[in-house]
């Protein structure tokens, strides 16, 4: 039996980094008092409220510890109400490394391990030693793999020296596809009808941004989260997939494993296709957003390649779906009377491992859906197309962000595809069981 190894603690400023704003705002109430502006015996309240913060950061580090225990990580926290939860290594989907602005600057980080199952737990160890977090993040992994390294961490391969990059977004193209995006529009939108204001009337402009302030600041916040998470994305493939490393403050390391995708969904927006561009998501295993996560991990999609040309985002696909159907049939002509800005869009295709979809009315839109992951297979009827002889096959995964539909095909082929796509779902996830 492996004796397991001592408890170990986190990096002592790790309730500071955790605080994130809280700690922005002991500094502000700090300053007055440290320039002398403020007297001691009107500081009281202030001191208190820093004090009790500052103690309860230090209770929380005090009470949380963990350690590796055979293949599960164990973490203990909690002081009136103790938790004691074991994350099995086998489960493990990927192990991501985060490192916001204040972990920056005091040099620490944050390993994410993002577990299988319907819940789709997360475990953190928030925060490490900066030089700790790639030993133990290569340990985790090779725990994962079943295969235990026992050489010592300083002579563990580095994952990143091992990765061959596949494309990496340019700055001023992200800028341009923010503009034009309908994020972007919208909020040039309000920014230009502020400015007019101010020039014609200056007295409703002052109205205007009293009583608009937070739809102003809501929309510069969307742009300004946008292009902090996919600043300077890099995408390279590695031992464990595909590795995403980006950000501008908060800098991001993710693994996006073959196993975790449950779908691929390329965008092409209006604007975008006159240049060539789209926009390339996956939608993941086990990105369920959990207490302690910022609103970029909200939902299950992740942004591949936000801005690039079609070719490159076709090359990434090939990556994730190597088996991708490539010559999509359009739907009967009849479909245009049902979906007219739609048919232009319309198609879809097979292969023996995977189903592609393509629709949309100005943006369009490509999914493409590995059939082991398909949970079910649903044929609609909808009034219009009972009277055209047309029928839609809805492929459902256990994602919630890719709609992969057949959409408007004639009745006699879309019966057929069900009949074919259900033995091939089941074929597939018969084979993954074996693999």
């Amino acid at each position: 039996m492996t004796v397991p190894e001592e408890w170990q603690r986190l990096h002592p400023l790790s309730p500071v980094v955790r605080g994130g704003r809280g700690t922005i705002a002991i500094g502000i109430l700090l300053v007055p008092i440290a320039l002398g502006g403020d007297k001691l015996s009107s500081a009281v309240p202030q001191m208190i409220v820093i004090a009790v913060l500052i103690g309860a950061g230090f209770v929380s580090w005090l009470v949380t510890r963990w350690r590796v225990e055979g293949d599960d990580l164990h973490i203990e926290t909690g002081l009136l109400r103790r938790r004691s939860i074991r994350f099995p290594l086998s489960q493990v989907q990927a192990i991501d490394v985060i490192r916001p602005g204040l972990a920056r600057m005091f040099r620490v980080a944050e390993l994410r391990l993002r577990m299988a199952g319907s819940s789709g737990a997360t475990a953190r160890l928030a925060y490490l030693p900066e030089r700790e977090v790639e030993p133990l993040r290569n340990r985790l992994l090779a725990l994962a793999r079943g295969a235990r390294d026992d050489r010592p961490e300083t002579e563990q391969p580095s994952e990143q020296q091992e990765e061959r990059v596949l494309a990496q977004v340019d700055t001023w193209r992200l800028v341009v596809s923010i503009l034009v995006s309908d994020v972007g529009v919208v909020a040039e939108a309000i920014l230009v009808g502020f400015a007019i204001a101010a020039v014609l009337s200056p007295h409703a402009a002052a109205a205007i941004a009293s009583g608009g302030a937070v739809w102003i600041i809501s929309a510069v916040t969307v742009v300004w989260r946008r292009f902090n998470q996919l600043y300077r994305l890099r995408v390279a493939e590695g031992p464990e997939g595909l590795h995403l490393h980006g950000g501008l403050v908060a800098l991001t390391t993710e693994v996006i494993r073959p196993g975790r995708v449950q779908a691929v969904r390329m965008v092409e927006p209006f604007l975008w296709r006159a240049v060539g561009w789209c926009r390339l998501e996956v939608d993941l295993a086990g990105r369920q957003r959990r207490k302690g996560e910022g609103e970029a991990a909200r939902g299950q999609m992740r942004t591949l390649l936000p801005v690039g040309h079609r070719a490159l985002a076709l090359e990434l696909v090939d990556l994730l779906v190597p088996d991708r159907p490539r010559d999509l049939s359009p739907p009967p002509r009849r479909a245009f009377w049902k979906s007219p800005l739609r048919y232009r869009n319309l198609a879809w295709a097979r292969s023996d491992s995977a189903v592609a979809t393509t629709s949309g009315r100005l943006r369009r839109i490509s999914s493409w859906v590995p059939l082991e992951k398909v949970q079910s297979l649903r044929h609609v009827e909808g009034p219009l197309q009972r009277r055209l002889g047309l029928a839609s096959i809805h492929v459902d995964t256990a994602g919630k962000a890719v709609h992969a539909t057949l959409r408007d095909r004639d009745r006699a082929e879309s019966t057929q595809a069900l009949a074919e796509l259900a033995e091939l779902a089941r074929a597939a996830r018969r084979a993954q069981a074996t693999a």
